[in-house]
């Protein structure tokens, strides 16, 4: 089964679900700042894509972290941030049912994915 994660209120999650339902699509959303995420998830995802494709360092949420944690490179301790604070991570995630991974929606990018 094919997951979207992201978060309800988020325009470019939005923009993806419409055009997953658009394109009909079988897949279900995962809003993980209401449902949560495991570290298996987003250690999944890290093994996947790289740590600095999934940690989204443009939002509000990182502008507002200390700086010493910002400043980190402790790989552990930032995934266990992606964890306790899931905005953090660059929306969408779309988990395919193959397992392949990909974060950020571009409507190309998903016809590519999904072209039948």
């Amino acid at each position: 089964m094919t997951t979207l994660y992201g978060i309800s209120n988020c325009d470019t999650v939005r923009k993806a679900r419409k055009w997953m339902e658009a394109e009909a699509i079988n897949f279900v959303f995962h809003d993980f700042r209401k449902q949560g995420l495991s570290a298996e998830q987003v250690e999944r995802w890290c093994a996947a894509l790289g740590l600095d494709k999934v940690l989204n360092k443009r939002g509000t949420t990182w502008r507002q972290l200390p700086d010493d944690i910002k400043a980190s490179t402790d790989e552990a301790a930032l995934k266990a941030l992606l964890v306790e604070q899931p905005t953090l991570i660059k929306r969408p995630v779309l988990e395919l049912a193959d397992g392949r991974v990909e974060v950020g929606f571009k409507a190309e990018q998903y016809a590519a994915l999904f072209a039948r």
